[in-house]
């Protein structure tokens, strides 16, 4: 099965790793030959995925900006919302449904609360 799906995904390996910023990394140029020889012993060969050490995680939207942008818009739904707009118009203008525009106003209320 898993040789079927290398085969089948090795067409698309530069397309993914363009799409997905995977950095193909070969491991004999990077891990000791001890560690290499454990990583053979249990991979056999397949592809691995190493993830980021927990410390070097960030948060998501933090890099790009995202988390920042989200929580402004958020506080201008509940500041239209607070100002007499209604959840429609809210809908309408920031192009979200209905649960989710309640979904902030109910949570925003409940952090000043």
């Amino acid at each position: 099965m898993t040789q079927f799906v290398s085969r089948f995904l090795a067409p698309f390996a530069d397309t993914l790793r363009r799409y997905h910023a995977l950095k193909y990394v070969n491991a004999k140029d990077v891990l000791p030959p001890e560690i290499l020889a454990l990583v053979q012993e249990y991979s056999g060969g397949a592809l691995i995925y190493v993830p980021k050490k927990d410390d070097d995680k960030i948060g998501w939207g933090q890099k790009n900006g995202a988390r920042t942008q989200v929580h402004m818009r958020n506080n201008n739904i509940v500041d239209a919302y607070r100002d007499g707009a209604s959840v429609c118009d809210l809908m309408l203008e920031y192009c979200l449904s209905e649960a989710s525009i309640r979904k902030i106003l109910y949570t925003k209320n409940r952090a000043t609360a």
